[in-house]
């Protein structure tokens, strides 16, 4: 879970999600997605960076108001 203050989104806040998601599937998915970018030639940092954004949508989140 995932816990946020309403009035602190900013771009930092944002930045440092996709931080904590990026780390989160890198170490679960990390050489599966790197054999995928090595086999399909593509950039492995790019494909983290859109699984880690895939992934946020899979944390539950608690908004303090």
């Amino acid at each position: 879970m995932v816990y946020l203050n309403y009035n602190n989104l900013d771009n930092e806040t944002q930045q440092r999600l996709v931080s904590v998601s990026k780390k989160d599937v890198e170490r679960k998915f990390g050489n599966d997605l790197k054999r995928y970018a090595k086999a399909h030639h593509l950039e492995y940092e790019t494909l983290l960076e859109e699984e880690a954004i895939k992934n946020l949508y899979s944390y539950e989140y608690v908004f303090n108001i």
